[in-house]
């Protein structure tokens, strides 16, 4: 028993239970026909919200193509997110940070500004760092490649001027070149959802986070537009969190729309998968449906519309009035609210021209 061989280097190593193949046929090490080399790690830093996970895992497709032989790590605030492309998925708590001190990495990509995720990746080990850590006590560049995306987040002139998505810019940042790679979203869930009927479903997400209120559309235009598709044959289908509950629920009744409540995440993208056409604010509902491949009315205001690949699926709406509140949470604007011109009217004809539009 002690000549028994085992290969660390594995992919499928565990170390501390038994391994895949091996739970499934009883390979053990030397005779193993999964055994798969791992020649470098790489540790991808992103804890962010849901919503910015999600549009990180473009960079996964690339780090896949050139390095298909590394073991990909990834620390993030929602591991349960994460696609099976990712070797090993981190939580950022205290085991999760600890077992990381213990690693030598080839490559670090911290894609984060937050200061912990900038100290972290400061202190740890890695071969190359890409991105941004900790210099002074504020947040900072590692290099130049990092240097435009730090600049376009701290000056709002140059946030508006820029004209690269955000997928652009994090590949930019490792020192890669987007070539169209997309969201990688898979869908775990067993709910059955029952939207019988056969009429097209338009998932209308009401919310925009509790920080964000400059973004939200009028409740009685949401009502409008359910109503204008209900009456076009088609199927309205609010969507939202345990925050926009009890306004989903009041707006449905209002409408006559469908509202089945809200969800745990996985559940939620189930149900968003059901979706032929999503409308939606920038939130986590919006990355979602991009990664599930949906067709996409994005409501903007606040942001640079540069910032988003819709990937040919969909298109942005802005007010029909400026908003004077750019990046910022609430509306400081004391002459009018932008979204309330944003009239259901227009939104109502671009979901027209995408629901019955084949998804490239």
């Amino acid at each position: 028993m002690n000549e028994t061989p085992y290969f660390p280097d594995c992919r499928w190593f565990r170390g501390d239970v038994p391994c895949v193949p091996h739970k499934r046929n009883g390979y053990h090490c030397g005779a193993c026909p999964h055994y798969e080399r791992v020649d470098c790690d790489i540790l991808v830093i992103k804890l962010g919200a849901v919503g910015d996970v999600i549009r990180t895992t473009p960079l996964l497709r690339k780090l896949k193509a050139l390095h298909p032989h590394a073991r990909v790590w990834w620390l993030t605030h929602t591991p349960e997110i994460l696609p099976s492309a990712v070797d090993v998925r981190m939580k950022f708590d205290l085991a999760g940070v600890t077992t990381l001190s213990a690693m030598d990495f080839d490559v670090l990509v911290n894609l984060d500004k937050d200061r912990e995720a900038c100290a972290l990746a400061g202190r740890l080990k890695a071969g190359v760092k890409r991105g941004f850590i900790l210099r002074d006590g504020v947040p900072a560049p590692v290099d130049e490649f990092a240097r435009h995306k730090f600049l376009t987040g701290i000056f709002d002139d140059l946030n508006r001027l820029n004209t690269k998505h955000y997928i652009q810019e994090i590949f930019e940042i490792c020192g890669f070149q987007w070539e169209g790679e997309e969201y990688i979203l898979e869908v775990d869930s067993q709910v059955a959802f029952d939207l019988d009927g056969g009429a097209p479903v338009v998932g209308l997400n009401t919310g925009c986070g509790g920080r964000w209120t400059s973004r939200l559309w009028p409740d009685a235009y949401w009502v409008e537009l359910a109503r204008q598709l209900r009456a076009a044959g088609y199927t309205p289908l609010f969507l939202g969190g345990a925050q926009e509950h009890e306004k989903n629920v009041r707006l449905a009744a209002e409408a006559g729309g469908t509202y089945l409540g809200h969800f745990p995440l996985n559940d939620f993208i189930a149900l968003v998968d059901r979706c032929e056409v999503v409308v939606t604010a920038v939130t986590m509902a919006l990355h979602i449906a991009i990664g599930l491949r949906k067709r996409v009315v994005l409501f903007n205001n606040i942001f640079n519309p540069a910032e988003f690949e819709l990937f040919g699926r969909g298109e942005i709406l802005s007010p029909s009035r400026e908003c004077r509140c750019f990046f910022s949470p609430t509306c400081v604007n004391p002459e009018y609210r932008c979204m309330e011109h944003l009239e259901p009217a227009r939104v109502f004809e671009a979901v027209l021209r995408w629901v019955t539009r084949p998804a490239p």
